[in-house]
């Protein structure tokens, strides 16, 4: 298995401000530099990074920055982190459109990998039908993601309507894309990390690391919280997945590159 970092440290996530008023302009940010970002995360040893697509569509006008930042460093961009509503019929559209920039900026880049959150909770409430729409918009982003030779996976996230095992199971059969678990969001959503992995060996295609504390709840860089990462683990080894294991934390108190070195020498210890 290779390591990489996720550049959402390095600034926290945003939305692109045009995409208040233009859904087809809502890009995830990370405020920070890349190049920082980068930068420390080669240091610290990790090969490959995560950035999101907002970051990317920043450097589409001068795609050799992020070139020479990446080659520099030695670091490879493994994947790129979306996400969209995915249940209101009207903007499916314009959320395809920018999936389909985001699928086309990481294939530019050389990424392998599309990554996905998202499905909307209705003030109203969730029904049997969002998952169903849920599920058609994920195909449709596989078939987006193909087409540029891309793999996609599903992230489960806090605040949508996948946060809970119960959830993600109403939502598995109802699409072919590929599993993207992460750990701390799917034990904030009550769920065994581990477990959740040895029930869908054959969905993962990428993997998000990071460790969660219950109370106070924090996301915290890895063996500083509650969970189970020997086991965890064990679990994706048991599954046959033997590639990119992505440490993300989303936010930190300290430095960023701190963070990434803690959670880069736990790893070290028990893989």
């Amino acid at each position: 298995m290779k390591l990489g970092y996720c550049s959402i440290t390095w600034g926290g996530v945003v939305g692109h401000a045009q995409g208040v008023t233009s859904v087809k302009d809502l890009f995830y940010l990370t405020n920070g530099s890349m190049k920082d970002a980068v930068q420390d995360i080669a240091s610290v040893g990790y090969e490959g990074v995560e950035m999101f697509d907002g970051n990317l569509a920043e450097y589409a006008a001068k795609p050799e920055e992020l070139e020479e930042i990446l080659s520099s460093s030695g670091v490879t961009l493994t994947s790129v982190y979306t996400g969209a509503n995915f249940i209101y019929a009207d903007i499916i559209p314009d959320e395809m459109h920018r999936i389909r920039r985001a699928a086309e900026l990481a294939a530019n880049f050389g990424a392998e990998r599309l990554v996905v959150g998202g499905g909307a909770r209705r003030a109203s409430g969730t029904t049997d039908e969002d998952y169903h729409r849920l599920g058609q918009a994920l195909d449709s982003v596989t078939d987006i993601a193909e087409g540029f030779g891309l793999t996609a996976s599903y992230h489960p996230h806090l605040s949508t309507i996948v946060e809970s095992p119960d959830e993600l199971d109403k939502l598995m059969p109802l699409t072919r894309i590929g599993f993207c678990p992460d750990t701390a969001h799917l034990a904030a959503g009550g769920a065994d990390p581990a477990a959740v992995i040895r029930k869908y060996p054959d969905r993962i295609r990428h993997v998000h690391l990071k460790d969660y504390r219950k109370d106070p709840f924090s996301f915290l860089p890895l063996g500083q919280g509650e969970l189970d990462f020997p086991d965890i683990i064990a679990a994706i080894r048991e599954s046959g997945y033997d590639s990119w294991l992505m440490v993300e934390l989303d936010n930190y108190d300290g430095d960023p590159r701190e963070a990434a070195e803690i959670s880069k020498k736990y790893l070290e210890k028990i893989l």
